[in-house]
């Protein structure tokens, strides 16, 4: 299990994830941030499960995730999801 925290302009984000090879074959989401409507948040990680373990696939993963769903993130954009989720698979904290 890789674990991350990711302090973002409204909210900590924190990942953890597991990996299978190249691939992210689990991914959880918590912190102290805000999603609306808020269960939406298990979809995002359902969109990231079996993404490539790369910048570029997880950044087009949560772009289509935001495109397709039209959530709300307050002061948070895809790349915060982005750079929390590439510092879990970076390792670090």
């Amino acid at each position: 299990m890789r674990y991350a925290e990711f302090k973002a302009p409204k909210g900590l984000i924190k990942v953890e994830l597991e990996t299978r090879g190249n691939i992210i074959s689990s991914i959880s989401f918590s912190g102290d941030f805000f999603m609306y409507p808020e269960e939406r948040l298990q979809g995002l990680e359902r969109a990231l499960a079996g993404v490539k373990a790369s910048r570029e696939s997880v950044a087009g993963a949560v772009q289509n995730f935001y495109r397709s769903t039209g959530i709300r993130t307050p002061m948070l954009e895809p790349g915060h999801w982005v750079e929390a989720v590439m510092r879990a698979l970076e390792g670090q904290r």
